[in-house]
């Protein structure tokens, strides 16, 4: 009985435990987004002003809003971009640290800029505004040259998996259409098995037939029927003329005279 006991309290024990921790989680993650909302919004008014600033008012104050707005622009571009990359290369982490301490320079930069604002000596705040102007130069390129370099290393990384993954996709579509590769080896095999025919010439067209040897008469057109009259020799007549047979009663022939 006394275990049973114990291993309640001990159960209801833990279960207080878990929720006192889940309760802690979900109140840090709440308050962590609200500070990032506040956060984000406040940056986003801050922006705003600074450009309203910028546009509103001429002279060094106005220059002084475009400074720190080139600053922070730069500064935050860069930070979302390295700590994106960060969580899939390694290599970025080193930037990352880099970055961190150019953060530094930017912050105090940052709120020198914004302590000058309310400078009300103008002639010295331009006599300042070179030096200002160079720092906020230097670190907006250092940041930008950061940022620029993680894009193109992703942008890299992102065309070498690309052409591995063509090359992948070309090796499987070979593979999915073997047929086409094994039709193109049999005809190959084919073609070297069976040697290529000679082109014979057309057969020629028939000659005449040969004449015999003893036939020494030449073929030739028949001529026309006077030809054959012409030379055809000359025959003797069926019933040839012989001396006329006389009768008694017939007179005779008398001469002529001469006188």
């Amino acid at each position: 009985m006394e275990a049973v006991i114990a291993v309640v309290a001990l159960l209801f024990v833990l279960f207080v435990a878990l929720g006192a921790y889940a309760t802690v989680k979900v109140v840090g993650a709440a308050k962590r987004r609200v500070d990032e909302t506040i956060t984000h919004a406040r940056r986003t008014v801050e922006d705003h002003t600074l450009r309203a600033k910028s546009f509103a008012q001429p002279g060094a104050v106005g220059e002084l809003a475009q400074l720190r707005l080139k600053l922070r622009t730069s500064m935050r571009a860069t930070q979302d971009a390295l700590q994106a990359g960060a969580t899939e290369d390694e290599s970025l982490k080193e930037s990352l640290g880099l970055f961190q301490r150019l953060s530094a320079h930017g912050h105090e930069l940052d709120a020198e800029l914004r302590r000058l604002e309310s400078e009300p000596d103008r002639t010295t705040l331009a006599g300042r505004l070179p030096d200002l102007r160079e720092r906020t130069e230097r670190i907006v390129e250092a940041a930008d040259s950061l940022r620029w370099a993680a894009r193109d290393r992703a942008r890299r990384f992102a065309d070498d998996d690309l052409d591995t993954l063509s090359a992948q996709i070309d090796v499987e579509t070979g593979a999915l259409r073997h047929w086409q590769t094994t039709e193109s080896t049999t005809e190959s095999t084919v073609e070297e098995a069976v040697p290529e025919r000679p082109s014979s010439p057309p057969p020629p067209w028939p000659e005449a037939p040969a004449a015999d040897a003893g036939d020494t008469t030449e073929q030739t057109w028949p001529d026309s029927p006077q030809r054959q009259r012409a030379e055809e020799p000359t025959r003797a007549a069926i019933n040839p003329p012989g001396p006329r047979q006389t009768y008694p009663w017939q007179k005779k022939p008398r001469p002529e005279s001469t006188t």
